[in-house]
This record gives structure tokens, C-alpha cells and sequence, in this order.
């Protein structure tokens, strides 16, 4: 299992209050459709996550380039300037440790706490995500294994890959799990699928959509499909 590791620079640090509640919405998905994938950002893909059409995306695209939030190649992919990113990261905290909050003081799971933090991220103020984050401790990754950004601090990818592309016979630690599916998230905690979790790689169908585990070293072998063995994120264990 190769392991690829790539540091952002983190820009000056943003009030994510300064933007307009669209303007946010339009950094954070742009840098979140990169965080995990190196495929350039189209306004196709920026369209399919902010539930929008690309007309309506093209629109904003034109708007948010002429601010200086970011740059559109002709027909190419769309990249966020510097403040752009620093916006973005700024959103980003906010999400992540609203997210953290919920689960951690408020008896949320970790299923029902994204729609409620898209919500929350937009009308509470940097004093309030600062006291949040001082009486959570200043955690450093969110319920799901997701980083969260500290403000003038280089931000790195995490050193893990998709189960998916784990080696059979290889000892695993889950560092991150994908959290866009509800339903598969509430598979997972059924069946222990969480950060910190070390998973046996026992099997992968190489013709087949299946990739079997065993789970903290214990019960019965567990056959993961595609959809649940690309939404969860691994390293070797160094325990093994």
C-alpha cells in the first residue's frame, strides 16, 4: 500500500463572517472537493455539491473570480486564490468543530451531525467557534477522522489511503471515514467501523466488488462492498 502525503499552506487567517452565506458555501466546496482527490474541480462537480445547477454555478464562478476568491481556466478547472483558501479553511473549522461539539456535548451521532453543522456554520460568529473550540480542548480531528484547520498552520493530508487500495494480509488502523452517507455511517458504527478501529485485510476480490476484513481482531470475517471499502480511510497499523 503506497501512502501519498501532500501539505497546503495555510494563507493568513479569514473571517469566514466576512463573506456572504453563498460566498462560504462556494470556498468550502471547492477546497473540499480537493481535500481527498487530486481530479481537477469543474464546475460540474462544484454544481452536484452544492445541489445547484451549472448555470447557476457558472454565475457565482464569474462573481466570486472577480472578488479574488478564485480562478476559472476557460472551460478548465476552477482553484481557489490564496484568501480564497483561507476563506475556505475558515468554513471548514467552523464545520468541523461544530460537528465535534454536537457529538461531544449535545448526544448527537456522528450520522445526524453534517446537515445540522451546514446549518449552524453560517450564523454563529468566530468568538463563538473560538469558545467552542477551547472548551472542546482544540481537537485536532472531528468525529470522523477529518482534520481540523488551525489558523496560520500548514494543513497535511492525512497519511492514509482507501481500504480499497489496502494489500490482503496487511494490518490496518482507520484514520477517517467518508461522512456523505448517513446510512452507511450508522453501518459502520453497527459494525465497529470507526476511526481507531484495526482492521485484518483478509481478502480483495480482484473480480468482484468485495474486500473482506476482520475487525479489532475478533468475530466473524466482514465482506465490505466498494461503496463502504472507498469511504473508509487507513494507514498501516504500527502496531503490527
Amino acid at each position: 500500500m503506497r501512502i501519498k502525503v501532500s501539505i497546503r499552506k495555510q494563507p493568513a487567517d479569514h473571517r469566514a463572517s466576512d463573506l456572504t452565506a453563498v460566498a462560504q458555501d462556494y470556498v468550502k466546496a471547492i477546497w473540499s472537493a480537493s481535500e481527498w482527490s487530486d481530479v481537477p474541480v469543474t464546475i460540474g462537480l462544484i454544481a452536484e455539491r452544492l445541489g445547484v445547477s451549472p448555470s447557476t454555478v457558472s454565475e457565482g464562478i464569474r462573481k466570486y473570480a472577480a472578488q479574488g476568491l478564485l480562478i476559472h481556466a476557460r472551460y478548465g478547472s476552477v482553484e481557489l486564490t490564496p484568501a480564497g483558501e483561507a476563506y475556505a479553511l475558515a468554513m471548514v473549522r467552523r464545520h468541523r468543530l461544530l460537528e465535534t461539539f454536537l457529538v461531544e456535548h449535545l448526544g448527537y451521532r456522528w450520522d445526524e451531525v453534517h446537515h445540522e453543522a451546514e446549518v449552524l456554520e453560517h450564523a454563529v460568529s468566530d468568538t463563538f467557534i473560538s469558545r467552542i473550540d477551547s472548551l472542546l480542548g482544540h481537537p485536532l480531528h472531528d468525529p470522523h477522522g477529518d482534520p481540523i484547520p488551525v489558523p496560520g498552520q500548514a494543513v497535511e493530508r492525512m497519511n492514509a489511503v482507501q481500504l480499497s487500495s489496502a494489500d490482503a494480509g496487511q494490518h490496518v488502523v482507520i484514520r477517517r471515514v467518508c461522512d456523505d452517507s448517513a446510512e452507511l455511517l450508522r453501518y459502520f458504527t453497527d459494525h465497529g467501523l470507526i476511526p481507531g478501529a484495526r482492521l485484518l485485510v483478509r481478502e480483495r476480490m480482484a473480480f468482484a466488488t468485495g474486500t473482506t476484513v476482520q475487525v479489532n481482531g475478533a468475530g466473524d470475517a466482514l465482506v465490505l462492498g466498494a461503496e463502504a471499502a472507498q469511504a473508509l480511510w487507513v494507514a498501516p497499523d504500527q502496531q503490527d
